[in-house]
């Protein structure tokens, strides 16, 4: 999906459509596709800091462990 002239431009298979010229049953499917792609990144963007977060808590985990370990 970009952005041809200011005017919404759908690319699939090397062939671009402008969305003005789509019948109402096109565009509703694009705008689906346009929804499902902006909650792909918006979930991939969510997997990457709970990722993250998780390696924070196994880091913390483990410093805790290996402190205890040395008090004994």
């Amino acid at each position: 999906m970009a952005n041809k002239e200011n005017k919404a431009v759908l690319k699939i298979d090397d062939n671009e459509y402008l969305v003005e010229d789509m019948n109402n049953e096109q565009k509703a499917l694009y705008n689906h596709l346009a929804d499902i792609t902006r909650k792909i990144e918006t979930m991939s963007f969510n997997l990457e800091q709970l990722q993250f977060g998780k390696g924070a808590f196994v880091n913390a985990l483990k410093e805790s462990l290996s402190k205890e370990k040395e008090e004994k």
